[in-house]
């Protein structure tokens, strides 16, 4: 999968957003998040990064359509845990976690996608594109909400969301 930043929308917070998430994405490493295989520059001057192709369904619609049993649900829930936890290790909060950013592919597999609005824990100079990151209200923690600080409990609290979304099928 390839993407890049149209010139339409390449203002410089979001090419500096778009770095960020390629920098974030070549120090994650596990099965269940989708791999950055490659990254540069367009002629024109355009960031992008190369992706594998995730070719699945975000995971409620999987779940509906597979008429998935709740153990097998919490089966993917875990692996999306431990795929968490892994960016949680590396310091980084993905902060937009929600079924359409959780893919699951033919085999059950689930991958974690789109670490666009990611954070780097240790990063002083995040601190302030906490307070103006886009993220999906239904989903974002209360202190995304506020615009207050931002630690794994925001992804904790979205995982949760989902889990409950996907077991109650809703």
């Amino acid at each position: 999968a390839l993407k890049v930043i149209r010139w339409e929308l390449a203002d410089p917070a979001l090419v500096e957003r778009f770095l960020a998430e390629r920098q974030i994405l070549a120090q994650l490493s596990h099965p269940n998040i989708a791999t950055l295989l490659d990254g540069g520059v367009t002629d024109d001057g355009l960031p992008f990064l190369v992706m594998e192709l995730i070719e699945g369904r975000p995971l409620d619609r999987f779940c509906a359509e597979e008429g998935l049993p709740r153990a097998d649900q919490v089966r993917l829930m875990v692996a999306i845990c431990r795929a968490v936890d892994e960016a949680h290790r590396q310091l980084v909060v993905h902060r937009d976690l929600k079924p359409s950013n959780i893919l699951v592919r033919a085999d059950g597999v689930p991958k974690l996608v789109d670490f666009g609005v990611a954070k780097l824990l240790d990063d002083p100079a995040a601190r302030e594109a906490t307070r103006v990151a886009p993220m999906t209200p239904l989903y974002a923690a209360p202190e995304q909400l506020s615009g207050g600080p931002i630690t794994v409990a925001a992804d904790v609290w979205a995982l949760a969301l989902v889990l409950t979304e996907a077991l109650a099928g809703r």
